[in-house]
């Protein structure tokens, strides 16, 4: 399996591509293409058109939540494609696989709107849906985990405004944060978005529905945002105990939450360009 950031927070020293404050993994496995979030605006698009990837071909469109740095590239995106369709130029029409709390609206601090831009309806007419609280294998070593078990008591306490459910408006637990996990023989890779459903969280549910407690690799947002002093010391006793081979913690984990998780792990830098390969 290949992975290829194609937007991140940072770029990579004398690779000139665009950064943005969001995420866009490109995920190659075996004849399987996998758009992971799209990020904030086209900035994957002229990434990947520097990087010769053909989003053309994409089998699977996965979206971790549906906060507007994950989201929001779904505009270009449709514009690509039909940009494409009006050059009578062929593309596949990927399937978008997401929890189904996804493409409701969102609100925080007086914004009018901080979820997808793109409805539910309104997707369905341009992608194949499959939106799932359950696992979704994808293929037969990738799966989309569906809504996260959330037991351990120091992540995921805090709401990010709101979000309004079948006319009912509540507090946003992000219940829709998700992940992927790659099933390699030597272990699991955990990809995330921004890991609203807690870092921890994720990786626990990962082996559960993996049945593998090994772990090679965790990329992706950890939000560990100025996280309390709980849940920081919660994250680097749970990392020191799991001992992954390698963390690529990116995206919404600030400086010192990485300087903290270097001491305890075998951190590595991310940045938009950096392509990660891991063995079947």
């Amino acid at each position: 399996m290949r992975l290829t950031v194609l937007v991140d927070n940072h770029t990579l020293i004398d690779r000139y591509f665009y950064g943005e404050p969001g995420v866009c993994y490109f995920i190659e496995e075996k004849d399987n293409k996998i758009l992971f979030d799209v990020g904030y605006s086209d900035a994957f698009i002229r990434n990947a058109q520097k990087m010769n990837i053909d989003l053309l071909n994409v089998s699977f469109l996965v979206l971790s939540h549906g906060h507007l740095d994950h989201t929001w590239g779904l505009v270009p995106l449709i514009r690509f494609y039909t940009e494409s369709v009006i050059e009578k130029i062929n593309y596949y029409k990927p399937t978008l696989v997401a929890h189904p709390f996804t493409f409701f609206p969102r609100t925080v601090d007086g914004l009018g709107e901080i979820g997808s831009i793109i409805s539910e309806e309104e997707a369905s007419k341009h992608f194949q849906m499959q939106l799932s609280k359950a696992p979704v294998w994808l293929t037969e070593r990738v799966v989309f985990l569906g809504q996260i078990e959330r037991k351990n008591d120091f992540e995921a306490k805090i709401p990010i405004g709101q979000i309004s459910r079948y006319s009912v408006t509540e507090d946003d637990y992000l219940m829709d944060d998700s992940a992927l996990v790659y099933r390699s023989s030597k272990g699991l890779v955990v990809i995330t978005g921004c890991s609203h459903a807690g870092i921890c969280n994720i990786i626990e549910y990962a082996k559960k529905i993996c049945e593998d407690h090994r772990v090679v690799d965790v990329i992706g947002g950890f939000h560990l945002l100025n996280p309390s002093k709980e849940q920081l010391k919660g994250t680097l006793e749970y990392m020191e105990r799991l001992k992954p081979a390698e963390v690529h913690a990116c995206h919404c984990t600030d400086l010192n939450s990485k300087i903290a998780l270097s001491n305890v792990v075998n951190l590595k830098e991310v940045g938009v360009g950096l392509r990660l390969e891991y063995q079947r």
